[in-house]
C-alpha cells in the first residue's frame, strides 16, 4: 500500500477515534443532524405517498368530444378514425347518440320529458383517454380536436389535474426549501465542530507544519471527520424516517379502509435513501472545508 493510501486510511481511523473520544458530544451532534435531515426526508416520503394516493384515488382525466347534431354517422366514423391514428391518444370510446338517449330515458325524472321530445337531442360523442395526462398536453390535444370538422364542443376534464399538479408542485417546493434551510444547519454544526477541533489541536498542527507536513496532510483527518459526521447523521435521519413510517403504517391503513381506499404507506425509496446519505456526507464535507478555510489558514 503506497503512502497516499496509507495516510487516507490513517486519517479515516483518526477521525473515527475523534468521534469515539467524545461520545456525548458526538451523540448530541448526530441527533441534531439526524432530526434536522429527517424533516425534509420525511416530507419527501410523504410527498411520494401522496402522489401514489392521488394517482390511485383520482379519476382518469379524459377529453369528451361532442359532434354537431346534424353530423352523419360517416362523419363520426371519420373523426373516430382520425383520433385513433393520433399518437397522443391511448384509448378511444365512441358513444352513439342512441345510447345516450336510452341512458337518459332510464334516469329518474327524465324519462317522461325525453319521451315528449320530437327527436333525439343528443349528439354522437367520443371519450378520449390521452397518453399524456398533464394539463398542458391535454389542453393541446383539445385545441387540435376543436379544429376538426363537425366537432361542436370539446370538454376538457383537467381542472382537477391542474389543481393536483399545483398542489404537488407546492409540496416539492416546500420540501426543497426545508432541505436547503436544514442543510445550512448541518453545515453550521460541522463548521463549529471542526473549529473547536482546530483550536484544541493548535499546538499539534504547528508541530506538524514545522516537521514539513503539507496543508493537505493536516486537513485530511478533519475532512474525514466532517464527512463521517454528516454521513452518520444522515443514517440516523434514515432510521428516524423508517421508524416513523413503520409506526404510522397501521393507523394509515386503517384510515384508508374507512374511505374504501387501497393504500399502504411506503417507506423512503432506495434512490431517495442514497440521495439522503450522499447529501448528508457532502454537506458534512462542505462544513469541514468552510471551517478549515476560515480557521486553519490563521494557524
Amino acid at each position: 500500500m503506497n503512502a497516499w493510501l496509507t495516510h487516507h486510511r490513517d486519517s479515516l481511523l483518526l477521525a473515527l477515534r475523534r468521534l469515539a473520544a467524545t461520545p456525548l458530544n458526538t451523540l448530541l451532534s448526530l441527533l441534531a443532524i439526524g432530526i434536522a435531515l429527517a424533516l425534509p426526508a420525511g416530507g419527501q416520503m410523504l410527498l411520494v405517498n401522496a402522489m401514489q394516493l392521488a394517482s390511485g384515488a383520482a379519476p382518469t382525466p379524459q377529453v369528451s368530444v361532442f359532434m354537431t347534431l346534424d353530423a352523419s354517422r360517416q362523419a363520426a366514423d371519420d373523426i373516430g378514425e382520425h383520433l385513433r391514428k393520433r399518437g397522443d391518444v391511448r384509448n378511444l370510446r365512441f358513444v352513439p347518440r342512441e345510447e345516450t338517449l336510452a341512458r337518459m330515458k332510464t334516469a329518474e325524472g327524465l324519462g317522461d320529458v325525453i319521451e315528449m321530445l320530437p327527436k333525439n337531442p343528443f349528439p354522437d360523442a367520443f371519450i378520449v383517454d390521452p397518453k399524456d395526462e398533464s394539463p398542458a398536453a391535454m389542453e393541446a390535444l383539445a385545441r387540435e380536436v376543436r379544429k376538426l370538422p363537425r366537432v361542436e364542443h370539446v370538454q376538457l376534464d383537467s381542472a382537477w389535474v391542474r389543481r393536483l399538479d399545483a398542489l404537488l408542485k407546492f409540496g416539492r417546493t416546500a420540501v426543497i426549501l426545508l432541505a436547503a434551510l436544514l442543510g445550512v444547519g448541518l453545515v453550521a454544526i460541522t463548521f463549529n465542530t471542526i473549529r473547536l477541533q482546530v483550536l484544541t489541536q493548535r499546538a499539534e498542527i504547528e508541530v506538524s507544519r514545522l516537521l514539513g507536513a503539507t496543508d493537505g496532510y493536516i486537513r485530511r483527518p478533519f475532512y474525514y471527520f466532517g464527512t463521517l459526521q454528516g454521513l452518520l447523521g444522515g443514517a440516523l435521519a434514515w432510521l428516524i424516517v423508517s421508524a416513523a413510517a413503520w409506526w404510522l403504517e397501521a393507523p394509515i391503513e386503517e384510515l384508508a379502509r374507512l374511505y374504501n381506499l387501497e393504500f399502504a404507506l411506503r417507506p423512503l425509496a432506495a434512490p431517495d435513501s442514497l440521495i439522503l446519505l450522499a447529501l448528508s456526507a457532502g454537506l458534512g464535507w462542505a462544513g469541514a472545508a468552510l471551517s478549515l478555510g476560515t480557521h486553519l489558514s490563521d494557524q
